[in-house]
């Protein structure tokens, strides 16, 4: 029998030359934007879609892939001949991806093995987890083992980030406890987290310097990390950020990749986030 095949989704934000490196197969989320139509912007660079979202005057909006489309990956790789799926979606308490997922899985129950995982995160977290995945299956690992390996990560995994302006949280729906940040003083620069697969207040900064600052500080507060991966949505301070990192993990072998538009359109331009797995 193959490989074992990682399969996830956009919300991922891995960028193609490293979703090739690993094999990683991607099922999209669609996307749209004012009058722009979902197939075109499916096919755009993460850098490309910040360039047509900052001309809009429109707020994007997502949704879920069909369980027709996780079927069909999932299909093509017993035909390739591999030996199972190892499938992490996007947090459940964000898109109803995880759910699509599962009942894409649901007819290869008993016939050939699909686990779908649940990250509960998103963004680069969501990609640090399929990236573990494969490199587990380009070793050899055996597919329980991978599967027991990356549920045990998901507990160890966190999002943190720093957005410009909560006016995309709040008019794209996923504010989740975040609420509490409404009705404080306009100028703050939010904080945010993920629990349990949802978006929470986690600190409120007065400036955007002090919300880097606490947010690479938070890196220091949870102990030593396994891997660390920083997304950006446009974010001219990234560099600036990775520096204040540096004391907590390597720079060079931190992944940093732009969040594209399944993350950013509920987030918003200039959106940092970190994104560590504890060891």
């Amino acid at each position: 029998m193959g490989l074992i095949r990682v399969v996830t989704d956009n919300g991922s934000d891995l960028p193609a030359s490293l979703l090739e490196l690993h094999g990683i197969v991607e099922v999209p989320l669609d996307v749209r934007l004012g009058d722009t139509d979902a197939a075109e912007l499916r096919g755009v660079s993460a850098e490309r879609f910040w360039e047509i979202a900052r001309r809009s005057e429109a707020l994007a909006a997502t949704s879920a892939p069909a369980p027709g489309a996780f079927h069909d990956v999932f299909a093509a790789a017993a035909d390739d001949g591999c030996s199972g799926v190892v499938c992490v979606t996007l947090s459940s308490g964000l898109s109803a991806t995880y759910q699509a997922a599962r009942a894409g899985a649901e007819p290869f129950a008993g016939k050939f093995p699909v686990a779908v995982i649940d990250s509960l995160a998103a963004t680069v977290a969501e990609g640090l987890l399929a990236i573990e995945a494969a490199e587990l299956a380009a070793a050899g690992a055996a597919f329980d083992d991978i599967v027991a390996t990356v549920r045990a990560d998901v507990e160890k995994t966190f999002v943190y980030g720093t957005l410009e302006t909560l006016e995309y949280l709040r008019r794209g729906g996923r504010i989740g406890n975040a609420q509490a940040f409404f009705g404080s003083m306009l100028s703050i620069k939010p904080v945010i987290t993920m629990r349990a697969g949802v978006v929470e207040p986690e600190s409120r900064q007065r400036t955007r310097a002090r919300s880097l600052e606490y947010l690479a500080g938070i890196l220091g507060r949870l102990g030593p990390l396994k891997r660390l991966a920083v997304g950006h949505a446009d974010a001219d301070d990234v560099d600036v950020f990775l520096d204040l990192c540096a004391p907590y993990f390597s720079r060079s072998e931190t992944l940093v990749a732009c969040i594209g538009p399944i993350i950013g359109a509920h987030t918003g331009p200039g959106t940092i986030a970190a994104c560590p797995i504890l060891q």
